[in-house]
């Protein structure tokens, strides 16, 4: 059985990478760039760090660890006032988040994204779906790539994380949840994912429910 499920949530759940190109391409218009696709992309499911570091690489620059501090605030505003301004769902997110949560399994969120700015798209997902919520700023830096956003989720589960499906978007994030131990259902939205082990793809989550991650997890 599945003793629980790990959701990732910028672009898994919400389609709100795309809304994250609207401070990040402005912030690098701030310093006199434009954000290329290439580096947008490598982007995809980083934390705040990495992204401040990719951003102002692409502007050719060596910031101070104070105009990063900056930076990284000023995207953090700008970034919840888009959030809310309206958090699109994933196809089939919505329905199958509720489908699995009535089944009683236990779900946690486990996102890359900071704290503050996860509570404010909790509005609309929903905090009573999730056990447990594992935020970017809550890893004590071993954010994904790395394992712990997931084996922290898992620990405080109380679960085997090599007996729970991550659910995920990208290359970054499924590297993270196979890391832990998990099966991971991929559902690519922004950037294309490489196949591997322990990763099972689908093209939405239209239809999913528990049986289908049951399925995920056997193989």
């Amino acid at each position: 059985m599945v003793e629980a499920v790990l959701w990732d949530m910028d672009g898994t759940l919400l389609d709100s990478e795309k809304l994250w190109d609207i401070p990040l391409a402005e912030f690098v218009a701030t310093l006199g760039a434009e954000l290329s696709a290439a580096t947008r992309e490598a982007m995809v499911g980083s934390n705040m760090a990495t992204t401040m570091r990719m951003l102002y690489a692409e502007a050719g620059l060596d910031p101070t660890p104070a105009e990063i501090a900056e930076g990284s605030d000023w995207i953090r505003r700008r970034t919840e006032e888009v959030f809310r301004e309206g958090l699109p769902w994933r196809p089939g997110a919505r329905e199958a988040l509720r489908d699995v949560r009535a089944s009683g399994v236990p779900m946690a969120l486990v996102t890359s994204t900071e704290r503050a700015l996860t509570e404010v798209a909790l509005d609309t997902l929903g905090r009573d779906l999730f056990d447990v919520t594992v935020c970017g700023d809550e890893v004590d830096g071993l954010n994904k790539p790395l394992p712990e956003p997931y084996l922290k989720a898992a620990r405080h589960l109380g679960v085997e994380p090599a007996r729970c499906v991550a659910v995920e978007d990208s290359p970054t994030g499924a590297t993270a949840a196979v890391a832990a131990g998990c099966v991971v259902l991929v559902v690519p939205c922004d950037v294309p994912v490489p196949s591997g082990e322990r990763r099972v793809f689908r093209d939405s989550l239209v239809g999913v429910d528990l049986t289908t991650l049951a399925r995920v997890l056997h193989g």
